[in-house]
């Protein structure tokens, strides 16, 4: 599990030392740079996904496309060069990457292991040193084992592909394999710390109870496109119906399955990084979302999540004052524009009760914002 992430010269970040729970939730305004600090992660994932043995960080690929040297250094301080560190526990892996500003991706000039340097290395494996790998492998193993949902994610689609679980063990950044998990796994047992309780633990059962925590009456069926590799999704929300083409059913359920998908199917130690969850869902299920995603954390699985929804903050908040989750284990950045006055990033905790120590300006408060704008108008 990850402990700490570091940047240098990355983006909007002159500096950033952020550290990361089992539940990290996100906020903030707009280009703030949350997503920057969740994109340098799928940087490294991705460059070690598609390029095991490279040399070089591969700013474009199948996750995210950033473009080019000049779009992802800090333009201020940066030049060519950034940094990204990540810590585990006693093992930390610190890379610094070099490129000309028109490149599309970028040499690793140093590696630093566990606070020894490495300049310059010439074979690497997952971005480690292949010499010293065990060394920064866990670090590795987890970018290699993390799923990232955008979103931006897949619509409705009367079909969807099959693919090989080489290619589609995770959900896919923009939901994309997700029927094809939920194939793969359907009679397949989930671990036992996510099992809810007498409903069957095969994959598909208990995917499917959990998505009728948000839909009422959801019911699920895949079923294998004979002579193709494809799938078909049938979706009901009521017994007393048949199954009807996804694109018949609100939008918001298939904005959430890659969600559940990715969760249920998750293993202890994976890393799930997910952007604006919330998408398409009612307050009640957004704050529906945040207890799930507690407890999916309290399992072992570490959740990373960034979110405009103070709903969200309200179902962590419940789930650790209902004891699913630890406080400790709960931790909250908000993000705002740099201005050289006040930090980039504050960090308020929560304690046992869910309540929250500080309140920054900007940080969920709009809603005190516009009822005291209200409370004006019958006087």
């Amino acid at each position: 599990m990850l402990d700490k992430l570091e940047l240098r010269h990355f983006k909007c970040f002159e500096k950033l030392d952020l550290p990361l729970g089992p539940l990290t939730l996100l906020s903030g305004s707009n280009a703030s740079g949350k997503s920057s600090a969740l994109q340098a992660l799928v940087l490294l994932h991705q460059t070690i996904n598609e390029h095991e043995w490279s040399t070089r960080l591969m700013l474009n690929g199948n996750s995210v496309q950033l473009g080019t040297v000049l779009d992802v250094v800090d333009k201020v301080h940066g030049r060519r060069q950034f940094e990204i560190g990540l810590f585990n526990g006693p093992a930390s892996v610190q890379w610094t990457f070099n490129g000309e500003r028109e490149e599309m991706s970028m040499a690793v000039d140093r590696v630093t292991l566990n606070g020894a340097a490495i300049d310059q290395p010439t074979a690497l494996r997952h971005l480690v040193p292949v010499n010293n790998y065990e060394a920064g492998s866990s670090v590795a193993t987890g970018l290699r084992n993390l799923t990232y949902i955008t979103a931006e994610r897949v619509g409705p689609r009367d079909v969807y592909p099959l693919v090989d679980r080489q290619t589609s063990r995770v959900v896919g950044p923009r939901g994309e394999h997700t029927v094809s998990v939920l194939y793969r796994v359907r009679a397949e047992p989930i671990r036992e710390s996510i099992v809810v309780k007498n409903v069957p633990q095969t994959g598909l059962k208990q995917i499917e109870n959990r998505m009728g925590q948000f839909f009422p009456g959801c019911r699920l069926d895949v079923q294998l496109v004979p002579q193709a590799n494809a799938v078909t999704l049938g979706l009901r929300t009521s017994d007393d119906t048949d199954f009807h083409r996804p694109v018949h059913v609100g939008f918001g359920l298939t904005q959430v399955l890659p969600i559940v998908v990715a969760a249920i199917s998750a293993r202890e130690e994976d890393i799930l990084l997910i952007e604006n969850p919330e998408v398409h869902l009612h307050p009640a299920g957004q704050a529906l979302m945040g207890a799930f995603l507690a407890e999916i954390a309290a399992s072992g699985t570490q959740v990373v999540v960034e979110t405009h929804s103070d709903h969200i903050l309200n179902g962590i908040r419940r789930a650790v004052k209902g004891g699913v989750l630890p406080h400790e284990l709960a931790l909250l950045h908000f993000f705002r524009q740099p201005d050289g006055r006040l930090d980039q990033v504050v960090s308020p905790t929560l304690d046992a009760a869910g309540r929250i120590d500080v309140w920054p300006e900007g940080f969920f408060d709009q809603f005190d914002k516009d009822m005291n704008y209200f409370a004006g108008w019958g006087e």
